[in-house]
């Protein structure tokens, strides 16, 4: 299956499980991931793993299943954690920003120092603001 064509498959209960299997460091079964994820029963959880494994993103081992293909766009996987991007530049955006406000501070307020420092923090907003909303809906 194609890469467009397996990220066709990750919408919904399907997305919150391979974003479930991403985090875990081993093999999940189907009975684990039924508990971890609330879902109603073993072969709705069944259903999902094989849709996935169709799709060419899963593999069978020990029992479990285990991600074999990644597709983080968004998010950076560091240890079993998804980290979205825009984290990063919000960061650094708000050091930028503390490191104006705090070192460059001018004697007598200009009308570029105030631009730049507003530009920053609707940088920093805006970058937040994305940061967060990727977290909340779990897109990758």
């Amino acid at each position: 299956m194609a890469a467009d064509e397996s990220k066709e498959v990750l919408q919904g209960t399907t997305l919150e499980v391979y974003r479930f299997l991403l985090k875990s460091n081993k093999p999940v079964g189907t009975r684990e991931l039924q508990r971890a994820l609330n879902l109603s029963s073993s072969s709705v959880a069944t259903y999902h793993l094989t849709k996935l494994e169709d799709a060419g993103l899963l593999k069978r081992e020990m029992g479990g299943f285990t991600v074999c293909k990644y597709l983080l766009e968004n998010s950076v996987k560091i240890s079993r954690f998804l980290i979205p991007r825009y984290f990063f530049y919000a960061v650094f955006a708000l050091a930028a920003l503390a490191l104006e406000l705090s070192v460059l501070k001018p004697d007598f307020l200009y009308r570029e120092y105030v631009f730049s420092v507003v530009a920053a923090a609707v940088l920093v907003f805006f970058l937040c603001y994305e940061t967060v909303k990727t977290w909340r809906n779990g897109s990758l």
